[in-house]
């Protein structure tokens, strides 16, 4: 083997190793929000948990890419160590499906149908699909896909240049002496988890084991141990993630580890003590590619089988590797950036996280609305600490968006980064208003003040329509209701004519000595701080209806529906029956 096969062998692993990681991404693009969607709703059944583990898997093109992403749901708080358990189970499952696709590289045969199963022969058909639909597609998920074409098609290419670049040593006798040694299972178990470690991908070290096949350079029993090594080695990706997690999310990653090795004595007991009584004829016959994804897939079959009714026992056994002391609390970090690598599960987090912040708001405004009338010092509190939360929730959404921007592959998902920014300031900026009627109610009670009959009376007509109004708000941004939102701008509307009519009404009551100058300040403050509540409600809702169109031209939205859209019209009046004030004296 010359400078020049070492050269081929390097480059045809670089294209494979790119290939997995772009069509991986792809996929992953495609994939989306929904992935977060799914683990929320499916890992509370062990059995859903595997299923859903295989699934993303076999999208993502990575176990260890899925156990990564477990180690930040959990480090975020978003799912529990026992749930993560079966999903990683399955994860092992779904990442056989990639050494399946490889072991086509191991396809011999004469007739056009075995000829065309070949990589050589398919690939290059697959790489010319995938550069059409890149450079002619007219959405962004057609570009994808063919993205998505374009990776496999270099991937197989990298495993047929590796396979080329290593057929000069199945003449080499000192190379077949290196096996022999591997056929020893500490030394093969070894040799497997070291090189996947290195290259963090058990997948390229099982392609590259199935190129040195194709030559008949491996036998059986000196592949088997390594390939029981490299699902071990592939460990090595979560355990990284996990520095710097918190204990639970570094727990997900041990039992990645835990299982893989208890697997791989089990198997290797089970196997050597069959071997023994009845001496396998085919341990020392070459094994091939298809043989090699065989032997990989029903190792992840049979632990999986295993393991899977001592979830229990496994996750004490994280539990006494990672103790907790005794005075120790575990705390979940409001976001973690290891979901960054997959920006489709991180904005769609980012928006749950925007809902509760929004319900937040909306239950704030609610207690400082009730202690104008009724004042509570719990209640107090409680409005004063809910406004530092948001004001956390404002701060960490805010600069990990920033990142997340970065990261955005598409304009939708660039329009739905800018969106979350728009509405977690609005949210917050309402929760500001919720201490400024706190501050109100807090002077009205301590100079003893209240308001007259009538003007109570009108101010709770208000109070019901900016309850209203925030109550649709955060209702249609947690549905993504687009017709939830278009009512709000209607009711926005009518909002600010009320603010003006109960200020020239005030002033008449002013002009009337019906009222105090103290009073007429507080009043104003009062109105202001309502109209405000529901300017900000208005942002959030044309902000899901532009991004409906992929637009945030906010103010020419609102310019042009004011002047000729009758739904707006329409509604805009039902508001104003609904809402009227009573009666002037």
């Amino acid at each position: 083997m010359d400078i020049f096969s070492v050269i081929g062998l390097l480059g045809g692993l670089a294209m494979f190793l790119f290939g997995m990681k772009y069509m991986g991404e792809k996929l992953e693009k495609i994939a989306g929000g929904k992935l977060e969607k799914m683990f929320e709703k499916l890992t509370s059944n062990r059995f859903m948990g595997l299923a859903l583990g295989a699934f993303v898997t076999a999208i993502v093109q990575s176990s260890s890419a899925t156990t990564v992403m477990l180690v930040g749901f959990v480090n975020s708080g978003l799912m529990r160590l026992a749930q993560a358990i079966p999903v990683i189970m399955g994860a092992n499952i779904g990442t056989t499906i990639t050494t399946w696709l490889l072991s086509l590289v191991g396809v011999e045969g004469e007739s056009i149908f075995i000829k065309l199963l070949k990589p050589t022969s398919f690939s290059p058909i697959i790489a010319l699909i995938g550069v059409i639909l890149i450079m002619g597609g007219k959405t962004g998920k057609k570009r994808d896909i063919g993205g998505i074409l374009v990776g496999f098609a270099i991937l197989m290419f990298g495993m047929t240049t590796m396979g080329n670049a290593v057929a000069p040593l199945a003449d080499d006798p000192e190379f077949a002496k290196i096996f022999v040694m591997f056929s020893n299972p500490v030394f093969g178990v070894l040799a497997g988890a070291i090189l996947t470690a290195i290259i963090q991908s058990s997948a390229a070290s099982v392609g590259m084991l199935q190129m040195l096949s194709v030559n008949g350079l491996v036998t059986f029993g000196s592949a088997l141990p390594i390939i029981l090594g490299q699902n071990i080695g592939t460990c090595i990706t979560a355990l990284l993630s996990g520095v710097g997690a918190n204990k639970n999310a570094k727990r997900v990653a041990v039992v990645h580890l835990y299982f893989n090795i208890i697997g791989t004595v089990l198997f290797l007991v089970v196997f050597y003590a069959l071997n023994a009584v009845f001496e396998f004829s085919f341990v020392n016959e070459s094994i091939n590619t298809f043989n090699i994804a065989l032997v990989h897939t029903i190792f992840n079959l049979s632990t999986t089988l295993v393991l899977l009714p001592f979830t229990n026992l496994l996750e004490k056994l994280a539990l006494a590797t990672i103790k907790d002391k005794d005075d120790e609390r575990e705390k979940f970090q409001l976001l973690d950036e290891r979901l960054l690598g997959t920006p489709g599960v991180a904005i769609e987090h980012c928006r749950n996280l925007t809902i509760k912040m929004g319900q937040l708001s909306e239950d704030t405004i609610k207690t400082a609305l009730g202690l104008l009338s009724d004042y509570d010092e719990e209640k107090e509190k409680l409005v004063t600490t809910n406004e530092g939360i948001i004001d956390n929730y404002e701060d960490k959404l805010g600069t990990y968006l920033v990142k997340l921007s970065s990261r955005s592959k598409t304009i939708e998902d660039s329009n739905t980064v800018s969106m979350l920014l728009h509405a977690i300031g609005d949210f917050e900026r309402i929760s500001d208003h919720a201490v400024n009627l706190l501050v109100t109610a807090r002077e009205l009670r301590e100079k003893n003040i209240v308001f007259s009959d009538k003007a109570t009376e009108e101010l709770n007509v208000l109070y019901t329509a900016v309850t209203d109004i925030l109550e649709l708000t955060v209702k249609a941004f947690e549905t993504g209701n687009i017709h939830l939102a278009e009512k709000v701008e209607p009711l926005e509307q009518v909002i600010d004519g009320m603010r003006i009519e109960l200020k020239n009404r005030h002033v008449y009551r002013l002009q009337k000595n019906e009222c105090t100058l103290e009073l007429g300040f507080i009043f104003s403050d009062l109105l202001t701080n309502l109209e405000r509540v529901a300017d900000h409600c208005s942002n959030i809702a044309v902000c899901m209806i532009q991004l409906k169109s992929n637009s945030l031209e906010n103010h020419e939205y609102l310019s042009m529906i004011k002047q000729s859209d009758e739904y707006f019209q329409r509604k805009f009046k039902t508001n104003s029956e609904k809402y009227a004030l009573p009666d002037v004296d």
